[in-house]
C-alpha cells in the first residue's frame, strides 16, 4: 500500500504539510495543491490514487470539486476523502450525497487520517485481486472487481459510497444492521457514525435501484436489511 500517489488539496499551509508530514511518513508519494481548480488539472494530468479534499477552498469550493470528479469517467473511481472543518450533519451528508468516500473533521489527530487512508487502500486492494466474488441476487448482480452493479443486466450508476452499502447488506439477506454497523463494516471503525448520512445514502440507492430499491427493507427502531429470499 505504500509509495501510492496521493493527492492532497488544502489551502491552509499549516493544515497541508501536518497531513503531507504524516503520509510521507507512512511511505505515501504526496503531491500538494491549493486551490480547486489546480486540484481538478493535477487529478487529470496525475491520476492520484487518492484524494484528500478541503471543503472550504479559494475559487472552487470542495464540494463543486469532488462533483465534478465523480461525473468524470476517467477519475470518477478515484476515491476522496473530504476534510472539513463543519462538523454539522448536513454538511458530511451533503459531502456524502455528491460523492465523497468518506470524510474527516478538522481538528483531526494523524492517526485517524492515516487509518482512514489505509482502509480506503485495504478495500481497493481486495477489488483488484478479486478477493470479492461477483453476487448475484434476484435480478441484481454485484461485481466489486469491476465496482459494477446491474439489473437485468443493464449497468446502474452508484457512488463507491452506495455500491459498498448494496453489497454489504446484500451479501447476508435478512440480516438487520444498525447505521453504526453498516458505516462501520463498509468504512471501519475508524468513521464518524451519523444517522442522517447513512439514512440519505439509502435513499439514494433505492432511488438508483427503481422497482429493486424495495428489496432494501427498513426496520423501525433498528436500521435496515436487504429482504431475504
Amino acid at each position: 500500500m505504500a509509495h501510492e500517489n496521493i493527492l492532497v488539496v488544502e489551502d491552509e499551509e499549516d493544515i497541508l504539510q501536518l497531513i503531507k508530514y504524516n503520509l510521507t511518513k507512512e511511505g505515501y508519494r504526496v503531491t500538494a495543491v491549493g486551490t480547486g481548480e489546480a486540484a481538478l488539472k493535477t487529478a487529470r494530468q496525475t491520476h492520484p490514487k487518492l484524494i484528500i479534499l478541503d471543503l472550504m477552498l479559494p475559487g472552487i469550493d470542495g464540494l463543486e470539486v469532488c462533483q465534478i470528479l465523480k461525473h468524470d469517467s476517467a477519475t470518477a473511481q478515484i476515491p476522496v476523502i473530504m476534510v472539513t472543518a463543519k462538523g454539522e450533519d448536513s454538511d458530511i451528508v451533503t459531502g456524502l450525497e455528491v460523492g465523497a468516500d468518506d470524510y474527516i473533521v478538522k481538528p483531526f489527530s494523524p492517526r485517524v487520517l492515516t487509518a482512514r487512508v489505509r482502509s480506503i487502500f485495504r478495500r481497493k486492494a481486495k477489488e483488484k485481486t478479486g478477493e470479492l466474488e461477483p453476487l448475484k441476487i434476484r435480478e441484481i448482480t454485484i461485481n466489486p472487481g469491476r465496482h459494477e452493479v446491474l439489473i437485468k443486466d443493464k449497468p446502474v450508476d452508484l457512488t463507491l459510497t452506495e455500491f459498498l452499502i448494496l453489497h454489504f447488506l446484500a451479501r447476508r439477506p435478512g440480516w438487520v444492521y444498525s447505521r453504526y454497523e453498516i458505516v462501520n463494516g463498509v468504512r471501519g471503525e475508524e468513521t464518524i457514525v451519523t444517522d442522517r448520512s447513512v439514512d440519505v445514502q439509502i435513499v439514494g440507492l433505492r432511488k438508483k435501484l427503481g422497482a429493486a430499491g424495495k428489496y432494501i427493507e427498513t426496520v423501525r427502531g433498528v436500521g435496515y436489511r436487504f429482504k431475504d429470499l
